[in-house]
């Protein structure tokens, strides 16, 4: 497995509304991030900078955030997702890679 870990910005007064919906993420949604080989994904809010951050474990050598093949399930949940977070042109969130620097089994 490759960890991966990351950071993304969510809008000020937008926290109830992320949780709400993540809260209902789309079952198929949580089915292909799974077929595509991600699992223990976790995201944390650090209601101080409004930073979330993301960890998530990986049998290849991409994240969910990978925006080269990008599936029309999780482009529908990005659109949605768009208005309450920072975002790049394709909608994808503003993603920020955190290098590894120390990992204890």
């Amino acid at each position: 497995m490759k960890r991966f870990a990351f950071k993304m910005f969510l809008k000020p007064g937008c926290e109830a509304e992320y949780e709400r919906r993540h809260a209902a993420i789309w079952p198929e949604l949580k089915q292909m991030i799974k077929e595509q080989g991600v699992g223990n994904y976790s995201i944390y809010w650090d209601k101080d900078t409004n930073i979330l951050f993301a960890y998530q474990e990986c049998s290849k050598e991409t994240s969910s955030q990978d925006t080269e093949n990008i599936d029309p399930i999780t482009q529908r949940w990005w659109d949605m997702m768009a208005d309450i977070m920072e975002v790049n042109a394709d909608n994808s969130p503003v993603t920020i890679p955190l290098p590894e620097l120390f990992h204890m089994d």
